[in-house]
């Protein structure tokens, strides 16, 4: 049975509930996994999974859930169940449905895994490394081709069916040589194809070379408070803060330090940053929200002015202000004017920061956390890899004070990053 004949069969069963409006997802997840440990292809799997998600809307009471069978004794057991979590939940007049909209179909991606060039890629960087950083251990490397064929239908009408299928790879790593070793490194990406050897992706070359060179780490001569140039792969650890506090949550709530700052200033004006889940630069995108819209890209900071919330259709309902035409994710921020060495150029005092582990900012946005896989900067000049160190200050305050954006710019397949250079972190 097909997705959207399964979606459409149990979206009748759960009107029949007898709840006023309703939606049914049914999602179909073929994997094909490739992977190797410590050098060595030890993995190879395939996998199938069927999920469907239930929602309903009944006297103002929502209630929704999940299950991965097919049958229907156990899609009748999940509607007699979310019958009754929809009578023991509180009624909310905000809650509701997307509104009917032209039905479509969505697809991306290769239709078949290529097995022989998932493993020639797999082996290939693992010759290299071998080759070029005999120091460096693949702790671990994976392919995966992933496809998912989705349909979402809802009693307004809706009816959205996708496929889309990717590769995305993931590497992690270290170094050692005798005694010393180098701190674990992770990166993960995604791509529509294998065309390209692992080692040109992502920067993935470069991390290979810090790697070998953070064997050798120092302390920082001294506590100061200076500039952090912030690589892409953590920046969405800084600008999470931000996207966290517009959607619906702490903007229901009324806790969210960005409530009434629609189109004013909240960060420098060198930022801008979209949600683009529908572009071409992204490949582990959405065509359709989780409201059960037909989801648009959109400008999150517009040259450090706020230009969107992030509302669902729940929040909107619930503050009066306006559904956002996405879900936020997918994020690419705006090349800058410089380059990466024109940048760590600027820095009289500071870091390069690869890796950032901390806790939560605090609602006002004070931060600390551990700068890893780093290098101190002095006088324009990358000096030496770092000992794992103590970053501090304030999330507002840092948007705010972002000096420079490189031109360079990192895709992941989920984003789409720069180094940025911010100024008054802590280090210590």
């Amino acid at each position: 049975m097909s997705e959207t004949v399964l979606a459409k069969q149990t979206l009748e069963e759960i009107c029949r509930a007898g709840f006023e409006k309703a939606v049914c997802q049914v999602s179909n997840d073929e994997l094909h996994e490739l992977q190797s440990e410590n050098g060595e292809i030890n993995l190879f799997r395939t996998n199938f999974e069927t999920d469907i998600r239930l929602s309903g809307i009944r006297d103002q009471r929502r209630a929704s859930l999940g299950v991965n069978k097919t049958d229907k004794a156990t899609i009748g057991n999940a509607i007699d169940e979310l019958k009754a979590m929809a009578e023991g939940a509180n009624a909310d007049p905000a809650f509701d449905i997307a509104a009917a909209q032209p039905a479509d179909i969505f697809s991306a991606g290769p239709d078949e895994p290529d097995y022989d060039l998932m493993y020639d890629r797999l082996k290939e960087v693992q010759n290299y490394v071998a080759d070029a950083y005999p120091i460096l251990n693949l702790r671990s490397v994976g392919i995966t081709y992933f496809k998912r064929r989705s349909c979402l239908v809802n009693s307004n009408d809706v009816q959205f069916e996708s496929v889309r299928a990717q590769y995305r790879v993931s590497v992690s790593f270290s170094s050692k040589d005798g005694l010393a070793t180098s701190s674990m490194m992770y990166i993960g990406y995604s791509r529509y194809h294998l065309d390209d050897p692992l080692k040109n992706t992502v920067n993935l070359d470069a991390l290979f070379q810090q790697s070998t060179e953070q064997i050798k780490t120092e302390h920082l001569p001294g506590k100061f408070v200076g500039d952090l140039v912030i690589a892409p792969t953590c920046l969405s650890s800084f600008l999470g803060f931000l996207t966290a506090r517009i959607g619906d949550a702490p903007m229901i709530s009324g806790t969210s330090v960005y409530k009434d700052k629609l189109n004013e200033q909240v960060a420098s004006d060198v930022l801008t940053l979209h949600s683009a889940p529908v572009s071409d630069e992204i490949c582990s995108g959405y065509w359709v929200t989780g409201d059960g819209y037909k989801a648009e890209n959109s400008t999150i900071i517009d040259k450090g002015k706020l230009n969107s919330y992030l509302l669902g259709l729940y929040g909107a309902n619930k503050t009066g202000l306006s559904r956002a035409v996405n879900g936020g994710g997918c994020y690419i921020v705006e090349p800058g004017e410089h380059r990466f060495e024109q940048i760590i150029n600027q820095v009289e005092q500071g870091i390069l920061i690869n890796r950032f582990s901390g806790g939560r900012p605090n609602d006002r946005g004070d931060f600390s956390g551990i700068a890893k896989n780093s290098y101190y900067i002095k006088d324009g000049k990358i000096q030496f890899p770092i000992r794992e160190t103590t970053v501090s200050g304030n999330m507002i305050e840092l948007l705010q004070s972002i000096q420079s954006v490189s031109s360079e710019r990192l895709d992941s397949g989920s984003s789409v990053f720069p180094w940025v250079r911010v100024c008054g972190i802590t280090a210590s």
